[in-house]
């Protein structure tokens, strides 16, 4: 490392705890609107399908701002970026409460996944940076754990505000701004400067700026394109999940109240260890694919089977199944290929590509499950299509050729 590199470089773990705190309320903003979907139908007189594009719009702008906001990190600095987006999403939450028109709310929701969408790519070539390479994929496990513990306090903010104590659907959008806000505070003050320009020397030993043109054919590569897909396959299960499911345990199981949270919250909290775990074999295995030609399958079977059977008991393993084996626990690993096949000068870029593709799931899958409903009168079949594609993007990634390493 240079004397130039050194002095950009900070503490890992502060990178990696700002990081954690930045998905934590990520999460949580866009979880809140899970268990009050039935109020918020009710509030503006609205079916499933509408419904259901409050997030499919959300996320239609989160997926739009990935690449720009990617690029412009590796311009000028991913702290500007990620601090910035968090205060505009934080205000933007806040207009999402106090708005009283249904169309009104829908602007302010795509303006919120605006905001946010400036996090992804930013945040994980800033960890990439200053991370140890022996420590990346255990580093980015303990990054993603904030989506669990976002997801956990999301749901439970709505589930106790307004499922049991009855304030208003819209308390909890009101309630997460100010510490959204300072997140974003967190990030323009304690991070330093980042992404000194790049340069290389020519003969007489004297350096010579670089450009900054992306090199498009390198995001495109064969192991990356098979890589978004997974992506998209993982995150398509895990937004309807995250969307659908309050709903689901209110009008298909009867279940009520705080409980609606709690159920709601297994999916995260059995992310957690086993995210962490399996970054850990991760990083002693020389070939990541071994992991997910076992974990995936199971992750698919366990939407069908707690979709399929109607027991509680049924329900509750299944969730716990699903949470151990889905979209977070797979994610470090995906990252870490990402990171091993990008080009180190475009990052974030190639990151928020990664990010960009695999969003596309999340504003098809509340959108699609909605019309699958309003359609069929089930939300069984929303939540098969869901293990289907998992499926599929397995078998896409059977082509993926990695190279072995010694761990």
């Amino acid at each position: 490392m240079t004397k130039t590199q050194k002095q950009f470089q900070q503490s890992w773990k502060k990178i990696v705890l700002l990081n954690f705190i930045g998905w934590i309320f990520i999460y949580a903003d866009r979880t809140i609107l899970n268990p009050v979907m039935p109020n918020i139908q009710h509030y503006f007189g609205i079916n499933n399908a509408s419904l259901g594009l409050v997030s499919s719009l959300f996320f239609l702008t989160y997926t739009i701002a990935q690449i720009p906001f990617a690029a412009l990190a590796d311009k000028i600095g991913q702290k500007w970026v990620i601090g910035l987006g968090f205060i505009f999403f934080g205000i933007m939450t806040l207009f999402s409460g106090i708005v009283t028109t249904f169309g009104l709310f829908l602007i302010m929701r795509g303006m919120t996944g605006l905001g946010e969408g400036t996090f992804y790519g930013a945040s994980y070539s800033l960890a990439s940076e200053n991370i140890p390479s022996d420590k990346l994929t255990f580093g980015t496990a303990l990054i993603n754990c904030g989506q669990a513990f976002g997801q956990m306090t999301g749901t439970l903010l709505s589930s106790f505000l307004v499922l049991q104590y009855h304030m208003n659907w819209s308390s909890p959008f009101i309630v997460i701004t100010v510490p959204t806000v300072v997140v974003g505070l967190m990030y323009l003050l304690f991070v330093k400067k980042t992404k000194p320009v790049q340069t290389q020397t020519n003969k007489l030993n004297e350096p010579v700026k670089t450009t900054n043109k992306i090199d498009v054919r390198a995001l495109f590569t064969k192991n990356l394109v098979i890589t978004y897909f997974m992506l998209f396959a993982a995150i398509y299960g895990q937004i309807a999940m995250l969307t659908w499911l309050p709903q689901f345990l209110i009008t298909n199981r009867g279940i009520t109240g705080t409980s609606v949270g709690w159920i709601s919250s297994i999916i995260p909290f059995a992310s957690i260890p086993s995210s962490i775990l399996f970054a850990k074999m991760n990083d002693k295995m020389s070939n990541p694919k071994k992991l997910l030609y076992i974990v995936v399958p199971i992750s698919a079977l366990a939407l069908i089977v707690g979709m399929t059977i109607n027991s509680y008991a049924v329900l509750v393993a299944s969730l716990l199944v699903y949470g151990f084996t889905g979209k977070m626990s797979i994610d470090p690993i995906l990252i870490y290929l990402v990171n091993k096949n990008a080009k180190a000068n475009q990052l974030s870029t190639t990151l928020g590509v990664y990010n960009f593709f695999g969003m596309i799931a999340s504003i098809m899958a509340p959108y699609l499950t909605g019309l699958f409903i309003d359609l069929t009168g089930s939300m069984a079949i929303g939540f098969y299509f869901a293990a289907g594609i998992l499926l599929v993007g397995l078998f896409g990634f059977s082509f993926v050729k990695v190279e072995p390493t010694n761990k």
